[in-house]
């Protein structure tokens, strides 16, 4: 940001009043090309001495990005100004990875160069497959995905050092280009079959396929409809803002750690179950519901607040609107059950029964507790073929490309600092010390010593 746009941004500001000292301060306010006015709190604890608390970081900007911009109360999300709705019609996965690392959209010629690089990296170095070998049959393909990408600096150590661009970008087309075929890979291990490496002439979305259901014993084609769906599950998890995972990843990257420590940290974050696992919980829970008959008392259960049930897929921290992900993952998963032999699915007569009464119920209306796109995809993969193990897994894959690019972005931010959260401070005022001998047990240790 110039000199000039600084002070234009910053003409606007906000007074605090102290009515203590009786002394006010001058908070500026900044604008964005899009979005809401942002306090400008930067010098607040030099000025005031005085932090903010916001728990969550639900009313924070962390940092300023010109990737991904989402409108909750509208129902928007882009990423570089493309409207969502536009990329999943027009692009395909490898466009918008470019789109999202370079800022725009490529030209024909810059596409095939882009395809070149990622596939010139989708190999991983072969001693992998022994660190593979370290893990449990049953491990969590999760699990084995963090360790594996954590493990990628050991193996590529020539593109760790991210103050040189040109392996700033290696690092960012390797994990782009290698997330796919760890991720295949940990499923095959998990089933106890052979690895199946990608071929060029497919596809990112046909290689991941390839990868993960192809066998040494039988001709796999892969069908161009799933093809086409799994590319767009790639596009629309490929980037949402600073998020849980995104946030991680940034925040290990502030440190200085290399990048495939920070892509494992986001993965690890993407793991939990109140963010890239809502997926699976959608169809678990379209299991336990059971039956179209079964939905009104379901719906009853959700809202009642001393029942721990709760309707998955419903509701997101940011939009207050019907998700605009969801929109396109309904349409695709249509077209993925038709192509398929699915249509009479009994988890999608449930989800699509589910949704039309929940849409019409004032509960819901008045909550704002719209479908998100976890309610559709969890249904698509399953009937593709995955098992909910890898819900998570696939996620991460699409999700790769934001993280890289959001860490890339970070790096080269002039304001770029460590990370360093306040807080606010609830324990002990200063105590005195005792002696061990002088110390009273505490009635938690005497509980544990009874349960032994």
């Amino acid at each position: 940001m110039s000199d000039y746009e600084d002070k234009k941004n910053k003409a606007k500001s906000y007074t605090l009043f102290n009515n203590e000292s009786g002394q006010s301060f001058e908070i500026p306010v900044l604008k964005g090309t899009d979005g809401p006015e942002v306090l400008d709190i930067r010098s607040l604890y030099k000025d005031t001495g005085m932090f903010a608390y916001d728990p969550g970081y639900t009313s924070t900007a962390s940092c300023s990005s010109s990737i991904t911009y989402i409108d909750g109360h509208k129902g928007i999300l882009r990423h570089r100004g493309y409207n969502i709705k536009d990329l999943t019609t027009h692009s395909d996965f490898i466009e918008v990875c470019y789109l999202l690392l370079h800022g725009d959209l490529p030209s024909i010629i810059d596409k095939q160069k882009f395809e070149k690089v990622i596939n010139n990296h989708k190999m991983l170095h072969e001693q992998l497959v022994n660190f593979y070998r370290g893990f449990r049959r049953d491990a969590h393909p999760m699990a084995i995905m963090v360790g594996v990408v954590g493990a990628l600096s050991a193996f590529y150590n020539d593109s760790t050092d991210f103050a040189n661009i040109n392996q700033r970008m290696i690092a960012c087309h390797r994990l782009i280009a290698k997330i796919a075929t760890i991720g295949s890979m940990a499923y095959k291990y998990s089933l106890g079959q052979p690895f199946v490496y990608p071929k060029d002439n497919l596809s990112y979305s046909e290689n991941l396929l390839y990868m993960t259901f192809s066998v040494p014993t039988k001709e796999y084609k892969v069908n161009p409809v799933i093809a086409e769906a799994m590319d767009k599950f790639f596009i629309l998890h490929a980037d949402h803002e600073q998020n849980a995972s995104t946030s991680t990843v940034r925040l290990a990257g502030s440190s200085g750690a290399n990048p495939f420590a920070c892509i494992a940290a986001g993965i690890a974050s993407l793991w939990g179950p109140a963010h890239g696992g809502a997926n699976e919980a959608v169809i678990l829970m379209l299991q336990e519901i059971g039956s179209v008959e079964n939905i009104p008392n379901f719906i009853k259960k959700s809202k009642d607040k001393n029942d721990p049930f709760r309707l998955m897929g419903f509701g997101h921290r940011v939009y207050k609107n019907y998700d605009p992900r969801a929109e396109v993952m309904k349409v695709t998963a249509h077209k993925v059950l038709k192509e398929l032999e699915k249509s009479e699915d009994p988890l999608l007569k449930i989800a699509l029964a589910l949704e039309k009464l929940a849409l019409k119920d004032e509960y819901f209306i008045e909550k704002k507790l719209y479908p998100n796109v976890d309610f559709y995809s969890g249904i698509i993969l399953k009937a593709i073929g995955f098992p909910t193990s890898m819900f998570t897994v696939l996620f991460a894959i699409g999700r790769t490309v934001g993280w890289t690019a959001q860490w890339k972005e970070m790096i080269e931010d002039p304001v770029n600092k460590i990370g360093r959260p306040r807080q606010l401070y609830n324990g002990s005022n200063s105590r005195n010390y005792e002696i061990i001998n002088k110390r009273e047990t505490k009635s938690i240790f005497q509980w544990l010593w009874s349960k032994k």
